[in-house]
């Protein structure tokens, strides 16, 4: 019965060979139930047993997914410096070698330094203008008033009060515009993003050399003169010859890098100095040559060495008040009273009371 109504069977028995009519409703069994029990699929292999279990196999999606976050999986080189001034974070590989690993940190510090440079010349190209050609440096109003030497000034003129500028700088907007571009470029390779775990790329590095030379082609479509320092910087870190943040750059070829007091050997692999596990971090210093192994950093940071000074003085100034405190001075503390319980027991101390006592 399509219905799903119950319907006899016969069930030989196994005493007599007789047949006895059983209701196959007692086996709990319906003509619907048995229709598709026999139209039930096919016996699965073993391997996808969880997959008729209701465990959906990985699609192709959920496969790229988790081979992509795997491709993702980096060894994380913290690099610091000398004083603890300047830090930053840079992904690579096990299998990358020294060598390169070295070229590219240093390819990112010397970027850094030329945008750390370029954020302070462009401010005051904003507000002074282009650099002076070479002997011609001076105040202008000395210039005008003791040489007698013409000075032109445009309707953004704003005299240099070091007399290294013209002193026609951008104007409002192109400032904004300068602003707005330095500040992104000073977040970007602030040590901010170290502590906020996120890698610097030459690609970041290189998009933010490309806005700033983006709004200097506004601001000057002509071109800056090529003894300005803006332009010079902008070029290389070539440019940066002469200057105090020159100091900061470093040599591919001849930089060091060292880890927990041993160098990074130009000709082994990553792997061969962190380990094998691509999940690594490690602390490193990127250095010039000749300065040995880069001392330990201290165990408690500056702001702890402070609180813990901070504390130790207030102890001993504690210590010498104790030590000039009279012997018996204890005797007038309240815990040291003899009579507090009695006293407490009759009311006299406004403490509890016996019972009875008003």
């Amino acid at each position: 019965d399509a219905s799903g109504s119950a319907f006899d069977f016969t069930l030989r028995s196994s005493h007599g060979g007789r047949s006895i009519a059983q209701p196959a409703i007692f086996f709990g069994l319906t003509a619907g139930s048995r229709r598709r029990r026999n139209t039930s699929s096919p016996t699965l292999p073993a391997g996808r047993a969880g997959v008729a279990r209701g465990r959906a196999a990985p699609g192709p999606r959920r496969r790229a997914a988790t081979s992509a976050a795997a491709d993702q999986t980096m060894v994380v080189i913290h690099v610091k410096f000398q004083g603890g001034e300047d830090e930053f974070l840079y992904e690579t590989t096990g299998d990358a070698s020294n060598d390169a690993l070295i070229r590219e940190l240093v390819d990112v510090n010397n970027t850094r330094v030329r945008i750390a440079y370029l954020c302070g010349a462009l401010r005051d190209l904003a507000a002074h203008g282009p650099t002076k050609p070479q002997g011609e440096e001076g105040l202008d109003h000395i210039q005008e008033t003791m040489a007698g030497n013409f000075v032109e000034k445009a309707d953004n003129y704003k005299e240099d009060p070091h007399g290294n500028r013209t002193g026609n700088g951008v104007g409002e907007q192109m400032t904004s515009v300068f602003e707005d571009v330095c500040n992104d470029g000073e977040l970007y390779i602030s040590k901010a993003q170290a502590k906020a775990r996120k890698a610097l790329t030459m690609a970041g590095l290189e998009d933010k050399l490309t806005n700033m030379k983006g709004a200097v082609t506004m601001a000057y479509p002509m071109g800056l003169p090529k003894w300005d320092p803006v332009y010079a910087a902008l070029e290389g870190p070539e440019g940066l010859d002469g200057t105090q943040a020159a100091q900061g750059l470093l040599d591919p070829a001849t930089a060091q890098l060292w880890c927990a007091g041993k160098e990074f050997v130009r000709e082994e692999l990553v792997k061969d100095r962190v380990g094998r596990n691509e999940k690594t971090k490690v602390v490193a210093k990127l250095q010039k040559p000749g300065h040995g192994a880069p001392a330990r950093e201290p165990c408690v940071s500056e702001n702890e060495r402070k609180a813990m000074m901070a504390h130790y003085f207030k102890r001993q100034e504690e210590m010498k008040k104790l030590a000039e405190a009279d012997d018996d001075d204890y005797l007038h503390s309240p815990w040291a009273d003899t009579k507090a319980l009695k006293n407490s027991l009759q009311g006299m101390s406004g403490g509890m009371k016996a019972p009875g006592i008003r």
